[in-house]
């Protein structure tokens, strides 16, 4: 399989635990790598033969803007989930980063990977 990736995707939200971040949009980043087979696409050089990172990402941004989810668990497996069930991806791998949310470090979050079926 080959690896079609998007990297630093940014996306604002309501997430978190605290009433705080209830009440205000944070910025999340999100760095995906999904496995396609391309191929087909490297053969025809048309945009029907490969997955098209714009509409993945289209459909990110709109799902994840509209998200109010407390843990950033949650939301990276709803993420995921879509990825594998509405494009042809075998395998996702999805690192979302909430950002410098503690003192002292550059970014928190989770890094998952999931498979289809």
């Amino acid at each position: 399989m080959d690896i079609v990736f998007i990297q630093g995707l940014k996306i604002d939200c309501v997430i978190g635990i605290y009433d705080w971040e209830r009440e205000i949009r944070q910025d999340i980043t999100l760095d995906i790598e999904m496995s396609a087979d391309i191929k087909p696409a490297s053969e025809t050089d048309h945009i029907d033969q490969t997955l098209d990172y714009k509409a993945v990402s289209k459909r990110l941004i709109e799902f994840v803007k509209t998200s109010e989810f407390q843990l950033v668990e949650t939301l990276a497996e709803k993420i995921t989930q879509i990825i594998l069930t509405e494009f042809d991806v075998e395998r996702v791998k999805l690192t979302l980063n909430k950002g410098e949310v503690v003192t002292g470090v550059q970014g928190v979050g989770v890094i998952i990977e999931r498979n289809r079926g």
